[in-house]
């Protein structure tokens, strides 16, 4: 878990990030050495950003591969400039963006033998599911989706049909599954 003080510098550096990335600027220099231990530590997280509850653009990563201020400055740059469902953010619109963070746990292997363990095995509100089938097809769906879709199996369809397969590939055996949990935290007014 993050401290309040670690969320807040992130909140803050991908903010930073944001603004910077919209004005056509390079993104500020991070002092790696001047941060909390926590925020040096390889992690891999997910930026969202929405104006008016509606998504506006959200990239991340779902392995740890470099310190995660780092992470997170490069996928907020990322969410408001590389999304390809949105244009890219522009600085008229930046500082209306309202920024989610998610930080991943490391993903690991749902055993399963039947579509009906697989479902069983998943906890809708608490798993972000990564499915993947072979080298070309993988997406993933944070926890926070299961607000907007808690029928595991239209979940697992609609995962599908993101990595360019049916919607019944999450059935068939050589579909690998994985699934992880994410510490989210969110700007509010206080911050």
């Amino acid at each position: 878990m993050l401290s309040d003080s670690d969320r807040s510098t992130l909140l803050r550096i991908a903010r930073e990030a944001v603004t910077a990335a919209a004005n056509d600027q390079p993104l500020p220099s991070l002092d790696l050495d001047s941060l909390p231990a926590a925020l040096r530590e390889n992690r891999a997280s997910f930026i969202t950003l929405t104006i008016d509850h509606e998504l506006r653009g959200c990239i991340g990563g779902l392995q740890a591969m470099m310190p995660l201020a780092l992470d997170v400055q490069q996928h907020a740059a990322g969410a408001a400039m590389e999304d390809p469902r949105f244009p890219p953010v522009s600085r008229t619109e930046a500082p209306y963006l309202r920024i989610e963070i998610s930080v991943l746990t490391a993903p690991e292997p749902v055993p399963h033998k039947s579509p009906e363990e697989l479902i069983a095995a998943l906890r809708p509100g608490i798993d972000g599911v990564i499915l993947k089938s072979g080298w070309r097809h993988k997406a993933t769906f944070l926890p926070q989706v299961w607000e907007k879709v808690p029928d595991p199996v239209l979940f697992l369809e609609m995962l599908s049909e993101k990595m360019g397969a049916s919607p019944d590939a999450w059935r068939y055996p050589n579909t690998e599954v994985f699934r992880y949990q994410v510490e989210m935290f969110e700007e509010t007014k206080d911050n």
